[in-house]
C-alpha cells in the first residue's frame, strides 16, 4: 500500500488497490481505495477518491474458491476410489476361474502321471500352466489388498459441518432443478472418528443421487437431511427425496457393484459408499418412502463409544 502511495506520490497519477488491516484485537478487514490526483500547479497535490470496506465480498469469494477446492478433492478422491473398487471388484471375480484353471490343470498333471507313460512336453506345459495361473492368483490377490479400507485419516469429525458443506456444495445444482432442500440437524450430535474426506464423499453421493432422482418427476420435489442420535451411541444420518424410488424387484441390488438405472451411471457410486461407511464401523441401508421416493440412512459410531 504504501509503495502504491509513493509511487503515485512521484508520478502525480491516480491508483487503485485492495489491501489488508489486521486490527488490534486481530480480526482481518479488506480494505478497497481508488483515487485520482487533483490538478495543481503548486508542488503540493492532493488525492480525491473513496475508500470501502469489501471483507464480506472477499470472505465470499474465499468461501466459494474453498468450496471449488473442496468439489475439486472430492472429484478426485472419487475417481481414484472407484479405481480401487473396480480394481478390487475385478481382482475377485478374475481369481475364481483362474482357481479352477489351476485345480483342472493339475487335475490334468495326475491323470497324465498315472495314465500316460512319458509325456514330458505335455507335462512340462501343464507345469507352466499351473505356475502362470498361480502367479496371476497372487497377482490378483496383492492387488486386491492394496485397496482394503484399512488406512484412514481419521480425525475428530463434526458431521453436521459435514453435512452443511456439502449442502452448499449442490445448492445450486437442486435449485436449478426447482428441489427445495429442507435440513434438520441435531445440535447435540457429537463428533466421530473417521476420515473427513471420505465421510464428505458419502453424503455427496447421497445428496447428488437423490437430486438426479427427482430432475425429471412431475409434482413436488423435496429433498429432506436429517442428523440424530440413537439410542445404541451411533450418529445417524438420512437422507429423503421424492424421487422416482426404488427400481421395481431389485431394491436389493442397488448396493451391487456396477448395477445401475442411470444411463450414463458406473453402478459404483452406493457401493463405493456402503464400502466407506463399514470402514467407519457403520452400516448404509435405504428405505421406501410412504409415498413417493427413497431415503438412504447411514449410521457411524460416536467418538466416545469407539475409544470405549
Amino acid at each position: 500500500m504504501r509503495q502504491t502511495i509513493d509511487r503515485a506520490t512521484r508520478e502525480r497519477a491516480g491508483f487503485d488497490i485492495e489491501y489488508r488491516l489486521v486490527r488490534t484485537d486481530g480480526s482481518v478487514k479488506y480494505i478497497h481505495v481508488i483515487a485520482r490526483a487533483l490538478e495543481s500547479s503548486s508542488d503540493d497535490f492532493e488525492f480525491v477518491g473513496a475508500v470501502t470496506d469489501v471483507t464480506e465480498r472477499k470472505r465470499a469469494e474465499e468461501e466459494r474458491e474453498r468450496l471449488r477446492q473442496a468439489q475439486a478433492d472430492l472429484a478426485r478422491v472419487n475417481r481414484v476410489t472407484t479405481m480401487g473398487e473396480l480394481t478390487a471388484s475385478l481382482a475377485h471375480e478374475i481369481k475364481q476361474p483362474i482357481t479352477a484353471a489351476v485345480i483342472d490343470a493339475k487335475t490334468c498333471l495326475r491323470w497324465l502321471t498315472r495314465d500316460q507313460p512319458d509325456m514330458e512336453e505335455v507335462r512340462e506345459a501343464a507345469s507352466r500352466t499351473v505356475q502362470d495361473a498361480t502367479r496371476a492368483v497372487d497377482i490378483m490377490s496383492r492387488i486386491r489388498s492394496q485397496f482394503q479400507k484399512g488406512s484412514l485419516n481419521r480425525e475428530l469429525v463434526d458431521v453436521n459441518e459435514v453435512l452443511r458443506e456439502m449442502i452448499a456444495l449442490l445448492q445450486n445444482e437442486a435449485m436449478q432443478s426447482n428441489i427445495s432442500v429442507r435440513s434438520q440437524l441435531a445440535a447435540d450430535l457429537p463428533q466421530i472418528m473417521g476420515d473427513r474426506l471420505q465421510l464428505q464423499q458419502v453424503t455427496m453421493n447421497l445428496i447428488a443421487n437423490s437430486i438426479d432422482a427427482m430432475k425429471d418427476v412431475d409434482g413436488p420435489r423435496e429433498l429432506a437431511i436429517e442428523s440424530q442420535r440413537t439410542e445404541e451411541e451411533q450418529l445417524q444420518v438420512s437422507i429423503s427425496d421424492t424421487g422416482i424410488g426404488l427400481p421395481p424387484q431389485q431394491a436389493d441390488k442397488i448396493f451391487d457393484p456396477f448395477f445401475t438405472t442411470k444411463p450414463h451411471g458406473t453402478g459404483m457410486g452406493l457401493r463405493i459408499s456402503r464400502s466407506i461407511v463399514e470402514s467407519h464401523g457403520g452400516h448404509l441401508w435405504a428405505t421406501a418412502n410412504s409415498g413417493r421416493g427413497v431415503t438412504f440412512h447411514f449410521t457411524v459410531p460416536a467418538a466416545e463409544a469407539v475409544k470405549r
